[in-house]
């Protein structure tokens, strides 16, 4: 999973402090491994310098400096891309799918569309492999069964993801 974009997709809602990114994407996305401050605040700075995001202010206050950030239309761009491309099909891929899936629902995107694309992904690698495997010796027919039953469940699952979008979007918008 991209942090960096997954943050990027955070502040398309509207200006954030780090902070508060943090606290999005630990509730969201870390199921049990939170992000460190530091990994936060530096991809902060590698998202500025690239001109993804600028900043939109600082806040002075009791404690240090609270600057906010907010995305630019350089950034904006980058996360539809981001969303609208498949991920190569692999196992253990849920976890970057369900983060775009979230985020998708979270900017107002339509998260039935990455289920699609990425569908249509996993379809077109199985069709390969499906194919590698008629043509293929014993090992070679042994290895794709093994990834095409890989590929069955990340297809269940993004059926079973789409039949609960809805109550997915109630969820993260709560």
């Amino acid at each position: 999973m991209s942090v960096s974009r997954t943050l990027l997709a955070l502040l398309e809602p509207g200006p954030r402090h780090g902070y508060d990114l943090k606290r999005a994407y630990d509730g969201h996305f870390a199921h049990g491994r939170q992000l460190a401050y530091g990994q936060v605040y530096s991809t902060l700075s590698r998202l500025l310098r690239n001109g993804l995001v600028e900043e939109a202010g600082v806040e002075h206050g009791a404690g240090p400096d609270r600057k906010r950030y907010t995305i630019t239309d350089a950034g904006v761009t980058d996360v539809a891309q981001w969303l609208a491309t498949p991920e190569d099909p692999e196992p253990y891929l849920q976890n970057t799918l369900y983060t775009k899936v979230v985020l998708a629902l979270l900017s107002g995107r339509s998260a039935q569309d990455i289920l699609d694309t990425q569908r249509a992904a996993h379809l077109r690698e199985m069709r390969e492999l499906t194919k590698r495997k008629k043509d293929g010796d014993l090992a070679d027919q042994l290895i794709c069964d093994h990834a095409l039953f890989h590929l069955e469940a990340d297809l269940r699952w993004l059926e079973l993801t789409a039949a609960r979008l809805d109550q997915l979007a109630r969820e993260v918008r709560s």
